[in-house]
This record gives C-alpha cells, sequence and structure tokens, in this order.
C-alpha cells in the first residue's frame, strides 16, 4: 500500500494481468493497471448486507487526478458509512423505469383494457396531454407527493393547454382545468396501484394527493324554466347553425335520460330497439361494466326515441350521434360551454350535471334507491344514495319555503302576545 499521487501513478507498470495498488491514506481507494498498461482508479467496499462491490471512478488522465479521484473516493465513502450502496443505486437508476414507462405498461394491460372504450379514449387523452408533458421523464421509483401537487396545480392552472392535432376530428383543444387535473391524478393513482400489484413501483405518490369533486355534482336544474331555456336555446342555436344538429341530439339526449356523456357520444346502433323504447350497453361500453360484467339498459322517453330516429341511419357499428369528420366519437367539450352560458344557466353546472338533475328529480318523486341504481346504470348504492341525500335537503329546503309566509304569521303572533303582556304588567304596576 501507499499513497497514490501522480508520482506513484505514473511509475505503476502493467503485468500479465490486472494488478491492484490500494491507497494508504483512503480506505478502498485503489489504482488498477491493466496488461494495456491503462490505469484506473477505483473504489471498493462492503454493502450493509455484507457483499463486497468495486465501482469505477474514471482513468487517470491530465482531467482525473490522483487527487480528484480519492475526492470522490471519500465521497463514496461517507455514502457507506450512511447505510448506502452507490454502485447498487447506480445499477437500480440505470434499470428503472420512467413514469412514461410505467404508462406505457398500463395502457397496454388488461385492466386498462377492461375500461369502457370511451374511458379508454378519455384517460388516453389525459395521460397524453398533461400527465406525459409533466411527469414522463421522472423516474417512476422516485417520484415524489410533492411532484404529484405541482403537476396537480400546474393542470389546473392550465398550463397544460394547447390544440393538438388528432386522427378523431383534426384539431382538439385541451383546457385543463380543476376537474382535469383531479381525474388525471386520479387516473396517475390507478396506474401506480396496478404497477404495485405487478411488482413495477414499491409505493404510489398519487394515493394521498386529496382530489376534491369539480363542484358540479350539487349543481343541477331546478324545475321545467330551466330545461326549458335549455331547449329553448339547442333550436336556436341549432336553427343558427351554431351547433350540428348531432351535438345538440346528444346533450338533448342526455337531458332527457341521464345518461353519461360517453354513452351518448359513444352510443352505437347495434345497441338500440326502437321498437322496445331500449338500449342495451354492452359490458365494455359503460362505466361500470368491466367490475359488473353486466350490460346497462337504458329506458327511452317518447322524446328521446324522436331524437334517435331522426339521426341519419347507420350500420349497425357506426355511431348513433355522429361527429362531423374522422373515425372518432363526437365531442361535447366545445359547445356545451356556449349553450350553458347562452341558456343561462349555473355556471358550475357540467354535461354531468344533467344526468345528475335526472337522479335527483327522481329521488325527490319518490324513486326507491334500487330503481335509481337501475335507471342511473350504478354498481355501488353508495353511489346512488347522494342522490337521495340531495333531495331529502332539497325537500327540507321546500318545506321551509313552503312554511315560510305561515312561519311569518307565527312570528307576528308571538310578538302581539309579547306586546299585550307586557302592557299588562305595566297596568298593573301602576
Amino acid at each position: 500500500m501507499t499513497k497514490l499521487t501522480k508520482t506513484t501513478v505514473d511509475r505503476e507498470l502493467p503485468g500479465e494481468k490486472d494488478r491492484f495498488v490500494w491507497d494508504i491514506e483512503t480506505k478502498g481507494f485503489g489504482l488498477k493497471i491493466s496488461p494495456t498498461g491503462t490505469k484506473t482508479f477505483v473504489y471498493q467496499y462492503r454493502t450493509p448486507e455484507g457483499k463486497t462491490r468495486r465501482c469505477t471512478i474514471g482513468k487517470f488522465s491530465d482531467s482525473l487526478t490522483a487527487d480528484q479521484a480519492r475526492k470522490i473516493a471519500k465521497d463514496r465513502e461517507h455514502e457507506v458509512r450512511d447505510g448506502r450502496d452507490p454502485m447498487g443505486e447506480k445499477k437500480a437508476r440505470r434499470n428503472a423505469i420512467t413514469v412514461n414507462e410505467l404508462l406505457d405498461m398500463y395502457v397496454k394491460s388488461e385492466k386498462f383494457a377492461s375500461n369502457a372504450e370511451t374511458t379508454q379514449a378519455t384517460d388516453r387523452g389525459r395521460i397524453e396531454r398533461h400527465l406525459r408533458p409533466l411527469l414522463g421523464k421522472e423516474f417512476a421509483g422516485v417520484l415524489t407527493a410533492d411532484q404529484v401537487k405541482r403537476a396537480h396545480r400546474a393542470i389546473k392552472e392550465g398550463k397544460t393547454a394547447c390544440r393538438v392535432k388528432t386522427v378523431a376530428r383534426g384539431l382538439a383543444k385541451v383546457t385543463g382545468g380543476e376537474g382535469t387535473a383531479n381525474k388525471s391524478v386520479l387516473l396517475l393513482s390507478v396506474a401506480y396501484s396496478w404497477a404495485m400489484e405487478n411488482g413495477f413501483a414499491k409505493s404510489n405518490p398519487a394515493a394521498k394527493m386529496k382530489c376534491g369533486g369539480t363542484g358540479t355534482r350539487d349543481t343541477i336544474l331546478d324545475n321545467a324554466k330551466d330545461y326549458g331555456r335549455l331547449f329553448d336555446t339547442l333550436q336556436k342555436m341549432e336553427n343558427e347553425k351554431r351547433i350540428r344538429p348531432a351535438a345538440a341530439d346528444a346533450i338533448r339526449f342526455i337531458a332527457l335520460t341521464g345518461a353519461r356523456r360517453g354513452e351518448a357520444t359513444g352510443l352505437r346502433w347495434q345497441w338500440v330497439d326502437l321498437k322496445s323504447g331500449l338500449i342495451t350497453l354492452p359490458p365494455k361500453a359503460h362505466k361500470t361494466g368491466h367490475r359488473t360484467g353486466k350490460p346497462r339498459i337504458i329506458a327511452l322517453p317518447t322524446e328521446a326515441q324522436a331524437i334517435i330516429a331522426r339521426q341519419p341511419a347507420g350500420k349497425p357499428d357506426d355511431y348513433v350521434f355522429r361527429p362531423s369528420k374522422g373515425n372518432g366519437a363526437l365531442s361535447l367539450g366545445p359547445a356545451w360551454p356556449a349553450v350553458r352560458t347562452e341558456a343561462k344557466l349555473p355556471e358550475k353546472l357540467g354535461l354531468h350535471g344533467l344526468r345528475h338533475s335526472i337522479g335527483t328529480h327522481l329521488a325527490m318523486a319518490g324513486a326507491s334507491a334500487v330503481e335509481l341504481m337501475e335507471t342511473l346504470g350504478h354498481k355501488q348504492i353508495t353511489t346512488t344514495l347522494r342522490y337521495v341525500h340531495f333531495a331529502e335537503r332539497a325537500r327540507s329546503t321546500l318545506a321551509e319555503r313552503a312554511a315560510s309566509v305561515a312561519m311569518a304569521g307565527l312570528r307576528g303572533q308571538t310578538e302581539k302576545a309579547s306586546v299585550t303582556k307586557l302592557r299588562r304588567k305595566s297596568n298593573t304596576a301602576a
């Protein structure tokens, strides 16, 4: 052993096989001399499990002197003393998958394939337009909850907003917003949960992220006047060619049936039976079908049947509500905000709010939880109970409003009685 310096390194000669010269000052720091004369600085250590490992620092040259190599070796020494394994960590980083690769595997998985077609299409859009640009290049195994929170904020603030070319419609407008941010993070959490189940990840950085609702679930069409303004606006915009007939009819269909947006835009002729007035969505064509394995039946009121009947006829696999171009499903995203504003409907009312309106009004009319589950295609009773509870709160508010006049009269009587009582006391005292 000797202290490795430029002088000692220069005088070391090659042998018939690799030779090692170890530094007397820094334990584990050494010089490897190959038979060809190449001189390489190394650091040798034991892992916390007791395994001996030797990592390469670099070749001796004008850009890497003995003193510089010793400093690197001391840094490695500190890491080992802290219980780390520098070489193992380097190998793990080299073999680690990125968030992009994790998402690629999830999209190709059976779990993803079991989702409804419309859900798959929507999730692919969130992955490509929000998650990949913000988190894709990060290593999946070291992604932190704080990074996920920053990505959520970026999507919410519209930092991923853009216009992108699509095969289906040529050009799509990506807007972001709170709802998109929440759903993108929830999607990331689902992908990580799948990765953990299959051994591709050890933890889920999105699991504890609290994603609140979009703020639209309790916003509904309260009465017939609201519905009237909606339908009048759709007709006016359609007459003025500011909305395509297919888009206007799809919105009418959702408002009348309580269908999910994807169930309406993804509706195909082979699932429609106008004679019986029923739509039968196969398990993979609706949200809960991949879990229950059961079809969803949508009963059509007379006007909804008329809406479908006036659509251009197509082949069994064609969409009922046809897009203007491309092979993808109809998009209602660009049209709805304009319709909502012109109809003077609540600002937070989303297309899902039309479905929520149907559920709430059914509950207020006395429909049971089981009937609501059947009508709305819910899998869990807890989802349906939200409509029941909302209806109960609404009934309570209506009861207060109905009793308001009587309550005013009661308060008047109470006040008169109090005044009379005070007068009697005053007269008695006199």
